[in-house]
């Protein structure tokens, strides 16, 4: 049994981590600076995440600079694999971060874009290397339990239903999916259960959680009831309601097989 894993998540903003709620957008003035990303970055190395996750916010190719300079000093002091995305439409984006120092690199629009892509990236560096990430809303419009996939930060609607867009990502050679709930982003009352459970009983590759977790309990929800393979979390981390080790503590407690990383 491969053990459940607990990944913070760091959006950047012009070199700096941000939060919002509900893909909040910088331009109204709706993402808090919550610190200097490489700091957070070792913190959470030393409280023993299993992995950790940036996500470019700025996505351009003037913002762009910043955020390669804090992978690569996140790389160099760090020693949990990094996953990056944000931006990612061609091989030359996968290339470049993968030199600053990424170990995976994340694509989200891009692949609605032209899914191709995916398919490129996978057979040229591994499908270990690519994850499939999906940002989805509930479709409240549906007489049936749906979800729409979006783009651009969550701005646009693409007519795409989650589920069928998880099996494609995975048959394009994902290695990975990252579901993200708009609905549950930032807003700390837990993740969306039964979108990841879907998911994860959809297709054969790793599952991570992500939007809502504002307590142990959800990441213990997320992980046992719904099946994901890994947690995502970024503001209960962040603001300090808990450390990661406190985490993997209460999950370990609670009978799920955890990693168990030696801290110094």
């Amino acid at each position: 049994m491969l053990a459940k894993r607990i990944i913070p998540c760091l959006d950047v903003h012009n070199g700096r981590t941000t939060r919002g709620q509900q893909f909040g957008k910088a331009e109204q003035g709706e993402l808090r600076d919550v610190g200097d990303p490489v700091e957070l970055a070792m913190r959470y190395n030393d409280q023993g995440a299993d992995e950790l996750v940036f996500y470019d916010i700025t996505a351009t190719s003037e913002g762009r600079s910043a955020m390669l300079e804090v992978i690569t000093r996140t790389a160099e002091a760090c020693f949990m694999p990094l996953t990056v995305g944000g931006g990612v439409r061609s091989l030359a984006d996968f290339h470049v971060l993968f030199r600053a120092g990424a170990d995976k690199v994340s694509i989200n629009s891009g692949a609605v874009s032209r899914p191709e892509i995916v398919r490129e990236a996978a057979d040229h560096y591994g499908s270990q290397a690519v994850v499939f990430s999906i940002d989805a809303k509930r479709n409240l419009q549906s007489s049936k339990l749906s979800w729409e996939v979006y783009v651009s930060g969550g701005r646009k609607a693409t007519g795409l239903d989650l589920i069928a867009w998880a099996v494609r990502g995975q048959e394009l050679g994902a290695g990975e999916i990252v579901l993200n709930s708009i609905d549950g982003d930032g807003m700390k009352t837990g993740y969306d259960l039964e979108a990841t459970l879907a998911v994860a009983r959809a297709v054969d590759i790793p599952v991570v959680a992500s939007g809502g977790a504002g307590t142990a309990q959800h990441m213990l929800e997320v992980l046992r009831y719904a099946e994901a393979d890994a947690a995502l979390a970024a503001g209960m981390f962040h603001h300090r309601h808990y450390t990661v080790a406190e985490v993997k503590d209460y999950l370990a407690a609670a009978g799920l097989h955890i990693r168990r990383t030696q801290l110094y």
